[in-house]
C-alpha cells in the first residue's frame, strides 16, 4: 500500500496529452479566494518533483513566476507602454526607435529568465561596430531600464544588464560651423522662404532650436525703448523651451537677447507673413501665439524644422546631409569668435553657466581673442552686405 502524502506534498499525476508528469502544489489563494497553483513538469516523476521545488524556491524568494514564454521583447514593450508615463513626447518617440531598431529585433525573441550576461556583451560589442558611443548608452539604457521594471515585477530574479559594461562605439558626427560666406549664402537662400525668420534669428542671437521653437510673441519685443537712459534694444525673451515642463535647458539658459537689426526686419515681415495665415485659416487658426508656427498655428516640431531647413540648405548650394538647425547656434559662437567677442561673452550670449561647455563644445570654432552680440552682428553682417 502507497503512502499517503501529507498535507501541502501537493499533487502528482500524468498528463497524458503532454506525456509527461505533473506535480503541482497550491501556494495561496487570491483576494478572490481562487487557488494560486505552481506546477513543474518531467518526464520522469523525480524531474517533476525537481521543477517543482525550483519553482517553490522561486516563490519563496518572492517571485510570482512570470510565463515561461516571457521575452526581452516582452519586457521592453511593457517598458515602452507603461514605463514611460509623464516623460516628454520625443523622449518616448526616441526610446521607442531605439528599442524597435536595436533590441527587439536582436535579442527580442531570446526567454527573458534564459538571457545572460554574455548575451548582452556580444550583442553590445556588436552593435559598437556601427553606433556612436552616445547612441550605445542611450540603446543600453533603454534596456536596462526595460530589465528592471521586469525585475520589480518579479518576471525575473535580476538584471543581468547592470552587470555588462558599455564598449566604446564609434566617432558620432562631429558639430561644425559655417563660415561667414556660407552664412551669408544660407541668409540668401532663406529669404524667399517661410523659414526666413527662423533662420535669421537662430544664426544672429544663438537661441537652441528648442527655444525658438516654443517662443511666443509676448516675449518679443521689436520697439524697445530708444527714450530710456540707457537705450533698452529690441529684445526676445529666452524663457522657455519644447523641453518637459517648458523650462530651458539651465537656469542660464533663461535670457533676454537683444535683437540685431537684421532679425528686428525679418521678425517684422514674419509677422505679416502670419497676420496672412491667421486669415486665411480662418476658425482652423490655433491662437497659441507662437512666433514660428505652422500655416495654422501650431508649434512646429523639430523634424518640420529640419526638412525646411534642409531645403534651405541646398538653395544656398550646400549638402542638406551635411547640416541641421543646431548648427546655426555654432556658425553663431564661430562668426563671433572670429569677430573678437570674448569666450566669457558668447558663454552669456548662449546661456551657458560658464565657459567650461562653451570651450568644450565649441573649441573647435572658438579663437583666443578678446572683446557683445547684437552690435557685433549688425557690423559683421551689414559689411556682408556691403560687400
Amino acid at each position: 500500500m502507497s503512502k499517503r502524502r501529507s498535507r501541502g506534498d501537493g499533487g502528482l499525476h500524468w498528463d497524458e496529452a503532454r506525456q509527461r508528469w505533473i506535480a503541482s502544489v497550491t501556494v495561496g489563494y487570491t483576494p478572490a479566494g481562487k487557488r494560486i497553483v505552481r506546477r513543474g513538469s518531467g518526464k520522469t516523476k523525480t524531474e517533476a518533483k525537481s521543477k517543482l521545488k525550483e519553482v517553490l524556491r522561486d516563490h519563496e524568494d518572492g517571485l510570482t513566476i512570470a510565463p515561461q514564454g516571457f521575452t526581452v521583447a516582452d519586457a521592453v514593450n511593457d517598458w515602452l507602454s507603461y514605463g514611460l508615463s509623464g516623460v516628454a513626447k520625443g523622449t518616448i518617440e526616441k526610446c521607442g526607435y531605439l528599442s524597435r531598431g536595436h533590441i527587439i529585433p536582436d535579442l527580442g525573441a531570446r526567454k527573458l529568465r534564459e538571457l545572460s550576461a554574455e548575451d548582452v556583451d556580444r550583442w553590445l560589442a556588436e552593435k559598437a561596430k556601427t553606433l556612436s558611443t552616445r547612441t550605445l548608452r542611450e540603446v543600453y539604457a533603454c534596456l536596462n531600464r526595460s530589465i528592471n521594471r521586469a525585475m520589480a515585477r518579479d518576471k525575473v530574479k535580476r538584471n543581468v544588464v547592470a552587470l555588462c559594461s558599455i564598449p566604446k562605439g564609434q566617432e558620432g558626427r562631429p558639430s561644425k560651423s559655417l563660415t561667414l560666406e556660407q552664412a551669408k549664402a544660407l541668409l540668401n537662400a532663406a529669404e524667399t522662404t517661410r523659414l526666413y525668420a527662423y533662420v535669421v534669428v537662430s544664426l544672429l542671437t544663438g537661441a537652441r532650436t528648442e527655444e525658438l521653437r516654443a517662443l511666443t510673441w509676448e516675449h518679443v519685443d521689436l520697439e524697445g525703448r530708444p527714450d530710456d537712459d540707457p537705450p533698452v534694444p529690441p529684445s526676445i525673451q529666452v524663457w522657455h523651451s519644447v523641453r518637459a515642463g517648458g523650462d530651458t535647458k539651465t537656469r542660464k539658459s533663461r535670457r533676454t537677447l537683444a535683437l540685431p537689426l537684421r532679425c528686428v526686419t525679418a521678425l517684422r515681415r514674419h509677422r505679416q507673413m502670419q497676420d496672412r495665415d491667421r486669415k486665411r485659416a480662418g476658425a482652423d487658426w490655433q491662437p497659441t501665439g507662437i512666433v514660428f508656427a505652422s500655416s495654422v498655428g501650431t508649434e512646429l516640431d523639430a523634424a518640420n524644422v529640419r526638412r525646411a531647413f534642409r531645403r534651405v540648405a541646398k538653395l544656398a548650394g550646400l549638402d542638406p546631409r551635411d547640416w541641421t538647425p543646431r548648427e546655426l547656434r555654432h556658425s553663431f559662437v564661430s562668426v563671433l569668435s572670429s569677430s573678437g567677442v570674448s569666450l566669457e561673452d558668447i558663454a552669456d550670449l548662449c546661456g551657458h553657466s560658464g565657459t567650461t561647455v562653451t570651450e568644450k563644445v565649441y573649441r573647435h570654432q572658438l579663437r583666443p581673442v578678446l572683446l557683445s552680440g547684437a552690435v557685433a552682428m549688425d557690423r559683421i553682417f551689414a559689411l556682408a552686405s556691403e560687400a
